[in-house]
């Protein structure tokens, strides 16, 4: 580790010049498989750097698969397999680790930071009055502790019924089929519909954690671009003919990270194209209750082909864990089989308490009131943004995302980590694209978008700081 310096006012970052100088050591074969690294105390005094930036690259490189960190002993260089070492010096791009570490980074390390380019509605904004009053009610009632309904408490089911109505999805409470949120319900589609090696369309950008799960299951993506009235419509239909998919993942409304929504002639084109080339679609309609009613593909489709998800996470509680899927009747039996073989059956005290909340003659007017403060949050939000020169994608009308960008920033991944940095979490672009290809796009959260630091990282990122 003596060869490696650290230039304290060079042009690239500190953490950068220490991961790419580690590196160095361990495909050159100087620090060799096994070896131990310097403690993060020793190598921060003898480099004259602080300690966080010594952990900050300790982690990076540990996420690249360079090291590993072994509990009370430190830090070790791990194996590295024939070529890698050649080929990880000259990508363009970040490799997929890198993304991987910086989602943990977003994801994981919330304290402290202007959550920018975070998923979440601020706790304080949510009715946890109501939630508390839901919870009061449901421990005065007998049976909490049951294992449940594989298919989810039914009273809930029935009120999901009633619910679907409104957006004239005729589902009956036996095609729904309750999850442990939005992501089990991707999950349960994703192993009944696709195999390792099969194709699924995806929108181009859309989102991560959809298509990182995708990648587990072996699954080839194949990304369609998102437009300001929903995806390209020549380019999905040249897509479905070259790559003959067996599934189309999208989001008709509040689209994220975009914030756009399907124009009626898309939708209507969509489902032609994926009855002509035979795949099913599944819409996510995770933000439904932040916009007002209205049709979506499963109200055109008649759950034909369209696979209807959704959750509560956005209006009641992100750590609830409860979404349904809706679903043609013979689907939705196959699917509970796959609930029952992989989980047995959700968590019926958590269904119990969405059924409380949702029941609750203060939950529609408190939706209300949230619309309305997402909408004035957005509205200053997109002033904001444009009055520091960053140029808006389209401006939606319902959600709590806007898409934007600085016209002289090719790739907004630096961006981000700079940000990290300064204690301000960005949502960069490539992190949204289905292959991890650069972006200059970022993700706001119009929540958040009025923080100072936030604008102040904004601001000298406009001049080119």
């Amino acid at each position: 580790m003596e060869r490696l310096s650290v230039e304290l006012h060079g042009k690239d970052p500190l953490v950068e010049q220490i991961v790419a100088g580690i590196r160095r050591e361990i495909d050159e074969r100087r620090l060799r498989p096994g070896g131990r690294l310097p403690s993060i105390r020793l190598f921060a005094e003898t480099h004259k750097v602080s300690r966080f930036t010594v952990v900050e690259a300790y982690d990076r490189l540990v996420a690249l698969g360079y090291l590993e960190s072994r509990r009370g002993a430190g830090f070790y260089a791990t194996p590295r397999k024939n070529g890698e070492a050649a080929s990880a010096g000259t990508q363009a791009r970040p490799r997929t680790a890198d993304l991987v570490w910086l989602i943990r980074r977003l994801l994981t390390e919330r304290e402290g930071m202007a959550l920018a380019g975070g998923p979440w509605i601020p706790s304080e904004w949510l009715d946890e009055p109501g939630m508390r009053r839901a919870l009061r009610a449901l421990a005065r009632q007998q049976g909490i502790l049951e294992w449940g309904d594989p298919r989810g408490y039914a009273p809930l089911r029935a009120q999901l019924e009633l619910a679907l109505a409104e957006l004239d999805i005729p589902a009956a409470a036996s095609q729904i089929v309750l999850t442990d949120g939005t992501s089990q319900a991707l999950d349960l589609v994703m192993r009944r519909l696709l195999r390792p090696g099969d194709t699924a369309l995806v929108d181009d950008p859309g989102y991560y954690n959809l298509f990182g799960n995708l990648r587990q299951h072996g699954v080839q993506l194949a990304g369609v671009p998102r437009g300001h009235d929903g995806p390209d419509i020549e380019a999905l239909e040249r897509l479905a003919r070259e790559r003959r998919p067996k599934v189309y993942f999208t989001q008709s409304v509040m689209h994220n990270p975009t914030g756009t929504a399907l124009s009626p002639h898309v939708a209507f084109r969509v489902l032609q194209i994926a009855e002509r080339c035979d795949f099913a679609v599944v819409e996510d309609d995770v933000c439904c209750d932040l916009d007002l009613p209205g049709p979506r593909l499963a109200t055109l489709d008649r759950l034909n082909r369209v696979i209807y998800v959704r959750s509560f996470s956005k209006t009641l509680a992100g750590s609830l864990r409860v979404g349904f899927i809706a679903c043609r009747a013979g689907l939705a039996e196959e699917l509970l089989d796959l609930k029952m073989l992989t989980s047995i059956t959700s968590s019926h005290l958590a269904e119990r308490l969405v059924h409380a909340a949702l029941v609750d003659g203060h939950y529609r007017k408190f939706v209300a009131r949230l619309r309305e403060r997402i909408r004035q949050a957005r509205e200053r939000a997109v002033l904001a943004l444009e009055r520091m020169g960053l140029e808006l994608f389209v401006e939606p009308k319902a959600g709590m995302f806007l898409w934007a960008r600085f016209p002289h920033i090719d790739d907004s991944l630096p961006l981000a980590e700079a940000g990290l940095r300064e204690r301000v979490m960005l949502a960069p672009g490539a992190v949204f694209r289905p292959n991890l290809e650069s972006s200059p796009w970022m993700r706001f959260n119009v929540a958040v978008c009025e923080d100072p630091r936030l604008q102040h990282f904004l601001g000298r990122a406009r001049g080119g700081v």
